[in-house]
């Protein structure tokens, strides 16, 4: 007999067995440990893709404002976060939808500073045709096209600014689905005077004639004079997570972000 065999002898008398260790025994689940929390230095808190943040950073960098143009404004909302960073400038809020015309009054009567016009902002004064169905989501075009049947008043940026006398430094804003070539070309003496420009721009078409995906806009605003330095507002289309919209932040060439290609 081995030394296993005189072992498990010695032990069975002892009253007790021994038995071999088997595979299907469960093992014992290990300590899971928490990672080390990171810590965000304070200004890289202010990276994070909301508008607030974004507008935050603009007014870090020194950016001075004296007009805003909310085009697309809905009820003011936009405006109202917009105010908390620049709230001495005058505030334009163009909607062409009338459900939110009481919304807008409101807005108007508690912020002095505010005017709002109800109408489409377009290349000139005049109409257009807006598809109203969605509050939330309207679709403005120079021809009737399905939903875009109904007719609305449209305004030229550049006769808002003339007849309000508005001087100074301006902020354009479009929330304007599609229409936004339109609204540029009736722009061109206010964006001589505008410091930044904030447009909801889309991955893919949006399927009406005039509508542009993001790229093609980047190339547009360039040749107006302006560059992309910063976003807001990433949304993904659920029925496959594919980046579909976000709001681009277009400063003047001339800003001194463009001075240093450097990151650091």
């Amino acid at each position: 007999m081995g030394i296993k065999g005189n072992i498990k002898k010695l032990v069975n008398k002892l009253g007790y067995d021994i038995k071999r260790k088997t595979s299907d025994l469960p093992t014992p689940t290990p300590e899971i440990k928490p990672q080390t929390p990171v810590v965000t230095p304070e200004w890289q808190v202010f990276t994070l893709a909301s508008t607030s943040r974004a507008l935050f950073r603009a007014v870090s960098r020194g950016l001075e404002i004296s007009n805003v143009i909310d085009i697309g404004a809905s009820n003011g909302s936009w405006s109202a976060e917009c105010m908390k960073y620049f709230p001495l400038a005058n505030y334009y809020l163009i909607e062409a939808n009338s459900f939110h015309k009481e919304g807008l009054e409101k807005f108007c009567l508690e912020n002095k500073n505010s005017k709002y016009i109800l109408a489409a902002a377009g290349s000139k004064s005049g109409e257009c045709f807006f598809d109203n169905s969605d509050p939330f989501g309207g679709v403005a075009g120079s021809k009737q096209s399905g939903n875009i049947k109904n007719r609305v008043p449209m305004v030229s940026v550049d006769d808002v600014i003339k007849e309000n006398k508005a001087k100074g430094a301006c902020l354009l804003k479009l929330d304007t689905h599609g229409f936004e070539q339109s609204i540029l070309k009736g722009s061109k003496r206010t964006l001589k005077d505008t410091q930044l420009v904030i447009i909801e721009s889309y991955i893919f078409n949006l399927g009406t004639s005039e509508s542009i995906t993001f790229d093609e806009l980047c190339r547009v605003m360039d040749s107006y004079g302006f560059r992309m330095a910063d976003f807001s507002e990433p949304l993904w289309r659920p029925k496959d997570m594919a980046l579909w919209q976000f709001d681009l932040f277009f400063y003047r060439k001339d800003n001194p972000i463009f001075n240093t290609n450097s990151y650091t």
